[in-house]
């Protein structure tokens, strides 16, 4: 019994609480967006669904990680490096979580919703996770499991894709590439030394990683006008996504002009505001 109360905390770590908690939030937003009247149940049922996976997905990316997590200084005290936990319970411990977590959207919300965070957890973990070891795109890459648990609590709600969803995916891929890719900037010396093929990694002036930033906070002005545009907000979301996206490329440009660690955390802190803020007045201006 001590043996499993001092291992508790281990396990719940490999489920990165925080990740898990802003993938709830994110599935949150999409139910509220996408629902016609309120069903508590049926939202409450789906959020446990998407928690399950999401954190199953975590704890499977730090096993099949851990090699890369030993290397890193900002991961090294993680469960599995620190051999706090061996890694075939891990694994099982990750396993059980996604399955439950799928099997319980499949019952209890829709297949749909299932199916999805089914893509989740093959494209985090099979795909994004080993993609990191060989080629820079794994930002791109990895951003798609970023946004899909958004379209989950849309289809949650609705039963069905719609123009809607695919807008709030929209929005969720494109802010992430410059968030990642400012964080990327920071922790390239980390990344380098673990072998992981970041864009950051011998771009010795931040050329390629500032400009590529710059362009995907451009593209995300547009791409956040959508909600209003397809009448799925009004007037005050449209205003203040204009703002927002103004605030957001301002911090793009001070980077992209200069590659220095303050601007990366600017932009990176720009970033962490933006999201909510955009998110809270999405659900606002529809309610």
């Amino acid at each position: 019994m001590h043996s499993i109360r001092a291992t508790l905390p281990s396990y719940l770590e490999l489920t990165k609480p925080r990740i898990t908690a802003l993938v709830v939030a994110s599935a949150a937003a999409g139910f509220l967006l996408g629902a016609a009247s309120f069903d508590l149940a049926l939202f409450a049922q789906a959020m446990a669904g998407v928690a399950l996976v999401a954190s199953g997905t975590s704890a499977l990316n730090q096993v099949l990680e851990r090699d890369v997590d030993a290397l890193m200084g900002r991961t090294r005290a993680r469960p599995l490096p620190a051999g706090r936990i061996a890694a075939p319970p891990a694994a099982a411990f990750s396993g059980v979580l996604a399955a439950a977590g799928i099997v319980w959207l499949w019952i209890a919300v829709n297949p749909m919703t299932a199916g999805l965070a089914l893509a989740t957890f093959i494209s985090y973990d099979f795909v994004y996770t080993p993609l990191k070891r060989v080629h820079s795109l794994s930002t791109v890459v990895g951003a798609v499991p970023g946004a899909l648990p958004i379209l989950g609590g849309w289809t949650a709600a609705t039963g069905q894709f719609g123009p809607g969803g695919w807008a709030l995916f929209a929005i969720l891929f494109v802010w992430q590439l410059p968030h990642f890719l400012a964080l990327a900037w920071l922790l390239r010396d980390d990344y380098e030394a673990a072998g992981l093929r970041m864009l950051s990694v011998g771009d010795f002036e931040g050329r390629r990683t500032r400009h590529q930033a710059l362009l995907y906070a451009l593209t995300l002005i547009p791409v956040s006008l959508l909600p209003s545009v397809l009448g799925l907000t009004g007037v005050a979301y449209f205003a203040v996504a204009l703002g927002l996206g103004g605030f957001f490329l301002w911090a793009a440009f001070r980077f992209a002009r200069a590659a220095t660690p303050a601007n990366a955390r600017g932009l990176f802190r720009a970033s962490i505001l933006y999201l909510p803020l955009l998110m809270a007045v999405l659900v606002l201006d529809k309610l």
